[in-house]
């Protein structure tokens, strides 16, 4: 039996870090990432959480007043198939995206000397907001409330409702 060792860890390590330091150099003074869109994770247990998308969509791009090409070419990620099923999520990233044009700064096709320092890690990461809680005293009616109690007649009633229509309909035709 052949037992295979990774005694190389610690210089692959190293090489990995002289390729990214030297593809950054490369294209410098541009990020490393695209900008990317903020969107909602899918399934109801997730979706309250947000992330990075893996590209703009087109209605968002128009909004911003930018084409697909012009956006690719500055460094924003598209995607073609993405669609906006709200109107909040849209006028978010059209914000995000109009912070972007803001901060851009465009070069000529020839490489400048005066390169400020390289832009490292995301492209405007997700800053989460922190609300404050305001604590309300509880009263004696919030007490007597029983939520329970509520939600099942409500479901009751809802499931009667039909059959209680069907009973009015069948004594006007009598």
């Amino acid at each position: 039996m052949k037992v295979r060792l990774s005694l190389n860890q610690a210089s692959k390590k190293k090489s990995r870090r002289l390729t990214r330091a030297a593809k950054a150099a490369a294209i410098a003074p541009r990020p490393l990432q695209k900008l990317r869109p903020l969107v909602h994770c899918q399934t109801q247990r997730y979706n309250s959480k947000v992330r990075l998308g893996k590209g703009f969509s087109l209605a968002e791009l128009s909004a911003a007043k930018l084409s697909a090409s012009y956006a690719r070419s500055v460094g924003i990620a598209v995607d073609h198939r993405r669609t906006n099923k709200s109107n909040e999520s849209l006028e978010l990233n059209v914000a995000r995206l109009e912070q972007y044009k803001s901060n851009l700064v465009v070069f000529g096709k020839s490489k400048p000397t005066d390169v400020p320092g390289q832009l490292t890690g995301t492209v405007m990461p997700i800053v989460k907001a922190t609300a404050e809680l305001e604590m309300q005293a509880v009263t004696d009616e919030m007490k007597e409330f029983k939520a329970f109690t509520t939600m099942r007649n409500a479901r009751k009633e809802s499931k009667v409702a039909g059959y209680r229509i069907a009973a009015i309909n069948a004594k006007k035709k009598e």
